[in-house]
């Protein structure tokens, strides 16, 4: 793993790639949320989110439904890709959530992707990341409009003068890119993909009691607990009570 990822000697790094467009990333965000919410050093946890097109070729934006481009792309009849529709926004209710894909607007995630590096210069990525999916699962904004994503932004405590101005000038286009290559290089092919403390890699929106345990496991690993003497007896120079001490004069003459 590669130093991006690394955890701080008093923090434990999570790196999470995951696409606008993809609706379990937005299932996937709440179950991480509820696993981070139980988990004891949630406090001491970074969280990294990361870009992945599901669909770098896609249109700006498509006058499609989301029912007809499933049926399409999974050789589906348009009954069954709404039964997966269906099937999806009722999981999605389970964790909160209100998809409503009759309003979505299927767009090319790219520019999107870019409002949420900019907000990590700002310290508000969790923010835009959230109110983006908000956003396109739940409202049908159109997030190939720089009108909308500015606006967006700015919801997200971001300037939005700025943030159409990095849009504009493909500021953090290379970023997204770089996210992209580093997916390929860890072999990721389906988000949301979680990698824990630059060591352990967790595919897809899993429940939050296997998330947690993730969590427990690469923090015990990452950051394993100072070791604890038992007894209360103080050990005397020389060798005493099945402990051995150095002499204070032997320290000295050996330092």
């Amino acid at each position: 793993m590669t130093p991006f990822a690394s955890s701080s000697p008093d923090k434990l790094r999570v790196d999470i790639w995951s696409d606008i467009a993809c609706p379990w990333c937005y299932v996937g965000k709440r179950r991480f949320e509820a696993a981070l919410a139980q988990f004891p050093q949630r406090d001491r946890v970074e969280v990294v989110w990361h870009s992945f097109e599901l669909d770098p070729s896609a249109p700006a934006r498509s006058d499609r439904g989301m029912r007809d481009i499933l049926a399409d792309k999974y050789g589906r009849s348009a009954a069954q890709a709404q039964d997966m529709l269906d099937s999806m926004t009722q999981t999605a209710a389970a964790e909160g959530l209100d998809y409503h894909f009759e309003r979505l607007k299927p767009v090319n995630t790219f520019l999107a992707h870019q409002v949420i590096h900019f907000a990590a210069e700002q310290g508000r990525q969790d923010a835009a990341k959230e109110r983006l999916l908000a956003a396109f699962f739940t409202e049908g904004a159109d997030l190939s409009d720089l009108d909308t994503l500015a606006g967006l932004g700015a919801e997200a405590g971001l300037d939005g003068s700025g943030v159409r101005a990095a849009l504009q000038a493909g500021k953090y286009a290379q970023e997204v890119r770089e996210d992209e290559a580093q997916a390929g290089a860890l072999g990721i092919s389906g988000v949301p993909f979680f990698v824990l403390g630059g060591k352990y890699g967790v595919s897809g929106a899993q429940s939050p009691e296997v998330l947690r345990g993730a969590l427990e496991q690469v923090w015990t690993e990452t950051h394993p607990a100072p070791l604890t003497l038992l007894g209360t007896n103080t050990p005397a120079e020389g060798c005493e009570d099945g402990s051995c001490a150095v002499p204070e004069r032997e320290t000295a003459r050996l330092g």
